[in-house]
């Protein structure tokens, strides 16, 4: 069985040797370098980084620098035909180096990488005769040697052009003396010298003129600046002591008003004085009043503010201990009630229901129902109508009959008459209730009174 460390410890090798193989593969590119990845890129020959750095792909991918360092370039042009025809010669040198605009970089891969710094300068030394040669063609003897800045931007311009399509940029540009075959710009050269020999001597003896002029002005001058200085200064004498004279009057009436002043503000402080006094006073005397005020207000107005409060909560508890059992009271004669009124319902209900059921035993007649019910109640009504004469102790009843009868009848059988009508018929406790007697009763009672009436036309 294989060791595991053995095992780890070959896997931390392989992991350290891929790790080191990446670090390797990654480069950095110098400030004074192009770095130039070429082979698979995703996109172009080559991809140009300036500054930072790059992973290169093992395999699909390798690298390559340029040199950013300037090449200096002598390019001593002779017998260039200027535009009046005139072959000159125009020493220049130029100062070149690579670009590191992101298209110029690209240039530069393509067609230098690879080219040594004197390959590099023969290639740029072509491209510049070229564009010098074509510059010169377009300008004349006198704008070449008079007008250097817009020969040297000429160039510039021309030849930054040319230089861009191999990835070069022109850095700097440097004409020495120009010369022609035919002398014709040392000829300039004489014309130009003695030109401003003779001027110098017009200017010399134009300056000498002015020199004895300006001498002349000069004494003239200064006789005349004398007369008005020495004019001047008595003007001044006299100016100076009437300036004496109203500087003193003026320093007299100042000291004056100054005095007045000075006596006005001390006054004004004195008043000034008094009145902070008073008024300091015064906020003693209200400070003092306020203290007064609260001590009183402590004293008296608090301890009765605080009886007032406790009053109050001892009379807001009473109340609302006494709405508390009002309350429940309310609450329980609520529910007797509500009790009491749900067994009136329930004994109504109940009693509905019997009657219900007695008119339909009645078969729906209300009439036979009333009967049944008085049948019912009329052992009731025949006790009632006996315990009203039960507590009559006739035993005792004297009657004194004096022999005198009315309608055949002695005293002794109206007392009894009239004791049995004193108890209530049973027709008239129908009555009372709203109900009428049986049929059979009700003709029996109209049977009897016929009888009476038929009795009463007899006699």
């Amino acid at each position: 069985m294989e060791n595991p460390f053995f095992i780890i410890l070959l896997l931390v090798v392989v992991v350290l040797v891929m790790v080191a193989a990446v670090i390797r593969r990654y480069r950095r590119c110098p400030s004074d370098k192009i770095l130039v990845v070429y082979g698979k890129t995703g996109g172009g020959s080559a991809k140009c980084i300036h500054g930072g750095g790059k992973f290169v792909w093992p395999i699909l991918q390798d690298y390559a620098y340029l040199s950013l360092t300037p090449i200096s370039i002598d390019a001593n042009l002779t017998n260039a035909l200027s535009r009046q025809n005139i072959r000159v010669d125009v020493p220049c040198r130029f100062t070149v180096g690579i670009s590191t605009e992101p298209d110029s970089m690209n240039n530069a891969a393509e067609r230098l990488l690879g080219l040594s710094s004197s390959e590099i300068q023969e290639l740029a030394r072509d491209i510049l005769f070229g564009q010098l040669r074509l510059v010169i063609a377009t300008m004349s003897i006198e704008e070449i040697n008079s007008d250097r800045d817009k020969f040297l931007e000429a160039i510039s311009k021309n030849v930054e052009v040319e230089l861009k399509k191999i990835g070069l940029r022109l850095i700097n540009v440097n004409v020495t003396d120009i010369k022609d075959e035919s002398g014709y710009i040392e000829a300039l050269g004489k014309e130009a010298a003695a030109k401003a020999i003779n001027e110098a001597k017009v200017s010399v003896a134009e300056q000498d003129k002015m020199g004895e002029i300006g001498k002349a002005e000069a004494v003239r001058d200064t006789r005349i600046r004398t007369s008005q200085a020495n004019a001047l200064a008595v003007q001044g004498e006299n100016d100076a002591q009437i300036e004496i004279a109203n500087s003193n009057a003026n320093r007299r009436e100042r000291e004056a008003e100054a005095l007045r002043k000075a006596v006005a503000a001390e006054k004004v402080q004195q008043a000034h004085a008094l009145q902070e006094a008073y008024a300091a006073e015064k906020e003693a005397e209200l400070v003092r009043a306020e203290r007064e005020r609260s001590t009183q207000q402590a004293n008296v107005i608090v301890p009765q503010e605080v009886e007032r409060q406790r009053i109050v909560i001892e009379a807001e508890a009473e109340a609302e201990k006494l709405r508390v059992k009002a309350k429940g009271e309310a609450d329980a004669i609520f529910a007797k009630m509500e009790a009491e009124g749900k067994g009136y319902y329930e004994i109504l209900t109940k009693q509905a229901q019997g009657y219900d059921k007695m008119v339909q035993a009645a078969g729906g007649e209300a009439n036979k129902a009333y009967m049944l019910l008085l049948i019912e109640k009329l052992p009731e009504l025949v006790k009632t109508q006996v315990e009203a004469v039960k507590g009559v102790n006739i035993d005792h009843v004297t009657v004194w009959d004096n022999g005198n009868s009315t309608d055949g009848k002695g005293s002794t059988a109206n007392f009894i008459s009239g004791l049995m009508k004193s108890v209530p018929p049973l027709n008239d406790l129908f009555d009372l209730a709203g109900m009428n007697l049986p049929e059979y009763l009700g003709k029996k009672k109209e049977a009897d009174a016929a009888s009476a009436e038929e009795a009463e036309e007899v006699e």
